[in-house]
Protein backbone atom coordinates (compact mmCIF):
# COMPACT_ATOMS: atom_id res chain seq x y z
CA UNK A 1 0.00 0.00 0.00
CA UNK A 2 1.46 3.33 -1.06
CA UNK A 3 1.52 6.44 1.06
CA UNK A 4 -1.29 8.02 -1.04
CA UNK A 5 -3.50 4.96 -0.53
CA UNK A 6 -2.82 4.99 3.19
CA UNK A 7 -4.13 8.56 3.54
CA UNK A 8 -7.20 7.63 1.39
CA UNK A 9 -6.44 10.32 -1.21
CA UNK A 10 -7.71 8.29 -4.27
CA UNK A 11 -10.96 7.44 -2.43
CA UNK A 12 -11.46 11.06 -1.34
CA UNK A 13 -10.87 12.32 -4.90
CA UNK A 14 -13.26 9.71 -6.31
CA UNK A 15 -15.93 10.78 -3.81
CA UNK A 16 -15.43 14.45 -4.67
CA UNK A 17 -15.80 13.64 -8.39
CA UNK A 18 -19.12 11.88 -7.73
CA UNK A 19 -20.33 14.81 -5.64
CA UNK A 20 -19.38 17.34 -8.33
CA UNK A 21 -21.10 15.28 -11.03
CA UNK A 22 -24.40 15.43 -9.04
CA UNK A 23 -24.24 19.22 -8.83
CA UNK A 24 -24.95 19.52 -12.56
CA UNK A 25 -27.70 16.89 -12.84
CA UNK A 26 -31.41 17.77 -13.01
CA UNK A 27 -33.01 17.94 -9.53
CA UNK A 28 -35.29 15.02 -8.66
CA UNK A 29 -37.39 17.10 -6.28
CA UNK A 30 -39.52 20.20 -6.76
CA UNK A 31 -40.58 23.02 -4.44
CA UNK A 32 -44.16 21.86 -3.77
CA UNK A 33 -46.70 23.57 -3.44
CA UNK A 34 -45.18 26.52 -5.32
CA UNK A 35 -44.24 24.22 -8.22
CA UNK A 36 -46.50 21.42 -9.39
CA UNK A 37 -45.78 18.58 -11.74
CA UNK A 38 -48.13 18.10 -14.71
CA UNK A 39 -50.88 15.54 -14.10
CA UNK A 40 -51.20 12.43 -16.20
CA UNK A 41 -54.08 12.39 -18.70
CA UNK A 42 -55.56 9.35 -16.95
CA UNK A 43 -55.30 10.80 -13.43
CA UNK A 44 -58.49 10.45 -11.36
CA UNK A 45 -58.89 12.90 -8.52
CA UNK A 46 -61.70 13.99 -6.24
CA UNK A 47 -65.33 13.23 -7.03
CA UNK A 48 -67.86 15.88 -7.97
CA UNK A 49 -71.65 15.61 -8.15
CA UNK A 50 -72.76 17.52 -11.24
CA UNK A 51 -75.74 19.82 -11.75
CA UNK A 52 -77.79 20.15 -14.91
CA UNK A 53 -78.14 23.34 -16.99
CA UNK A 54 -80.85 24.72 -14.68
CA UNK A 55 -78.71 24.18 -11.58
CA UNK A 56 -80.58 21.13 -10.26
CA UNK A 57 -78.69 18.13 -8.91
CA UNK A 58 -78.47 15.30 -11.43
CA UNK A 59 -78.22 12.49 -8.86
CA UNK A 60 -81.45 10.52 -8.50
CA UNK A 61 -80.21 8.27 -5.69
CA UNK A 62 -80.50 5.13 -7.81
CA UNK A 63 -77.58 3.60 -5.90
CA UNK A 64 -75.76 2.16 -8.91
CA UNK A 65 -72.58 4.04 -8.00
CA UNK A 66 -72.62 2.51 -4.51
CA UNK A 67 -73.22 -0.96 -5.98
CA UNK A 68 -70.41 -0.56 -8.50
CA UNK A 69 -67.90 0.63 -5.90
CA UNK A 70 -65.58 -2.31 -5.10
CA UNK A 71 -64.29 -0.57 -1.96
CA UNK A 72 -67.82 0.18 -0.64
CA UNK A 73 -66.83 3.78 -0.14
CA UNK A 74 -70.14 5.33 -1.19
CA UNK A 75 -73.20 5.51 1.07
CA UNK A 76 -76.45 7.32 0.34
CA UNK A 77 -79.93 7.81 1.64
CA UNK A 78 -82.74 8.45 -0.84
CA UNK A 79 -85.58 10.87 -0.22
CA UNK A 80 -88.66 12.12 -2.07
CA UNK A 81 -88.60 15.59 -3.54
CA UNK A 82 -91.14 18.05 -2.16
CA UNK A 83 -93.00 20.37 -4.58
CA UNK A 84 -91.08 23.43 -3.36
CA UNK A 85 -87.74 21.66 -4.06
CA UNK A 86 -88.40 21.20 -7.77
CA UNK A 87 -85.61 23.61 -8.75
CA UNK A 88 -83.07 21.88 -6.52
CA UNK A 89 -83.46 18.30 -7.74
CA UNK A 90 -84.11 17.10 -11.29
CA UNK A 91 -86.10 13.93 -10.51
CA UNK A 92 -88.66 13.01 -7.84
CA UNK A 93 -86.02 11.07 -5.88
CA UNK A 94 -82.78 12.57 -4.71
CA UNK A 95 -79.96 11.69 -2.35
CA UNK A 96 -80.64 13.43 0.94
CA UNK A 97 -77.36 12.01 2.27
CA UNK A 98 -74.50 11.19 -0.07
CA UNK A 99 -71.11 10.38 1.40
CA UNK A 100 -67.85 9.11 -0.02
CA UNK A 101 -65.16 7.82 2.31
CA UNK A 102 -61.97 8.95 0.62
CA UNK A 103 -59.91 6.66 2.87
CA UNK A 104 -61.67 3.66 1.30
CA UNK A 105 -61.95 4.99 -2.26
CA UNK A 106 -59.47 3.52 -4.71
CA UNK A 107 -60.31 6.08 -7.44
CA UNK A 108 -61.13 3.33 -9.94
CA UNK A 109 -63.86 5.36 -11.65
CA UNK A 110 -66.46 2.56 -11.65
CA UNK A 111 -68.97 4.88 -9.94
CA UNK A 112 -68.58 7.29 -12.84
CA UNK A 113 -69.17 4.52 -15.38
CA UNK A 114 -72.19 3.12 -13.51
CA UNK A 115 -74.09 6.41 -13.20
CA UNK A 116 -76.94 6.52 -15.77
CA UNK A 117 -77.55 10.25 -15.19
CA UNK A 118 -73.90 11.37 -15.60
CA UNK A 119 -74.11 12.82 -12.11
CA UNK A 120 -70.76 11.78 -10.63
CA UNK A 121 -67.36 12.47 -12.13
CA UNK A 122 -63.80 12.18 -10.98
CA UNK A 123 -61.96 15.44 -11.56
CA UNK A 124 -58.62 15.18 -13.28
CA UNK A 125 -57.03 18.19 -11.62
CA UNK A 126 -58.06 18.11 -7.95
CA UNK A 127 -56.43 15.88 -5.35
CA UNK A 128 -57.68 15.17 -1.83
CA UNK A 129 -56.01 17.56 0.59
CA UNK A 130 -53.93 16.11 3.39
CA UNK A 131 -55.28 15.98 6.92
CA UNK A 132 -54.62 14.31 10.25
CA UNK A 133 -58.32 13.77 11.09
CA UNK A 134 -60.37 10.81 9.75
CA UNK A 135 -63.53 12.93 9.63
CA UNK A 136 -61.93 15.20 7.05
CA UNK A 137 -61.94 12.33 4.54
CA UNK A 138 -65.70 11.67 4.72
CA UNK A 139 -67.01 13.86 1.91
CA UNK A 140 -70.68 14.77 2.14
CA UNK A 141 -72.88 16.65 -0.29
CA UNK A 142 -71.57 19.95 1.05
CA UNK A 143 -68.15 19.15 -0.44
CA UNK A 144 -69.21 16.97 -3.38
CA UNK A 145 -71.96 18.91 -5.15
CA UNK A 146 -70.78 21.23 -7.87
CA UNK A 147 -71.20 24.88 -6.82
CA UNK A 148 -73.95 26.86 -8.53
CA UNK A 149 -72.79 28.89 -11.50
CA UNK A 150 -73.55 32.57 -11.20
CA UNK A 151 -74.57 34.22 -14.46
Amino acid sequence: MTFMERIYLPAVLKGMAITLSHLFKKKATIQYPEQKRPMSEVFRGLHILKRDDQGAERCTACGLCALACPAEAITMTAAERKPEEKKLYREEKYASVYEINMLRCIFCGLCEEACPKAAIFLQNDVMAPASFEREDFIYGKDRLVEPLKLN
